[in-house]
């Protein structure tokens, strides 16, 4: 299960206090697309217009998006990811949604560096798109 990997390096020890379980509960709620789509919601601003903007583009909905970055980020991510995150997170107003906030910029810088040289990984595409056709719905 990739809950066990949720603490590498740094993140679990008792001098970091409790961001092992900060992490852990970005991972398991934000893994939902649900969850992901109103945690977004709640970051708001500029980043959530963006991060929506690019999920449309993927033809996918910004929870959609959001829970597939998080979930590879909890398999894929090395060391110095795990720290960003702690970093985030430390003494953050709402830490939870700094770590997502985080998470999700990561997951798009490899996604991107993913579509610039064909390597590295990337959310799976959505399985099939009807694109414009939803617009000729009344």
């Amino acid at each position: 299960m990739a809950i066990t990997r949720l603490a590498p390096v740094g993140i679990g020890r008792a001098d970091e206090g409790g961001l092992h379980m900060i992490v852990r509960e970005i991972i398991t709620t934000c893994s939902n697309p649900h969850v992901a789509r109103a945690a977004v919601s709640s970051i708001g601003g500029d980043f959530a217009r963006r991060f929506t903007r690019d999920a449309a583009d993927r033809n996918l909905s910004s929870g959609l998006l959001a829970s597939r970055l998080v979930r590879h980020f909890a398999k894929l991510a090395d060391d110095s990811d795990w720290e960003s995150v702690g970093e985030a997170t430390r003494g953050a107003d709402m830490p939870i949604l700094s770590g997502l906030r985080c998470i999700l910029e990561r997951g798009l810088e490899l996604a991107d560096a993913h579509k610039r040289r064909g390597e590295g990984w990337r959310p799976r595409e959505a399985f099939f798109s009807c694109g414009e056709a939803w617009r000729n719905c009344a």
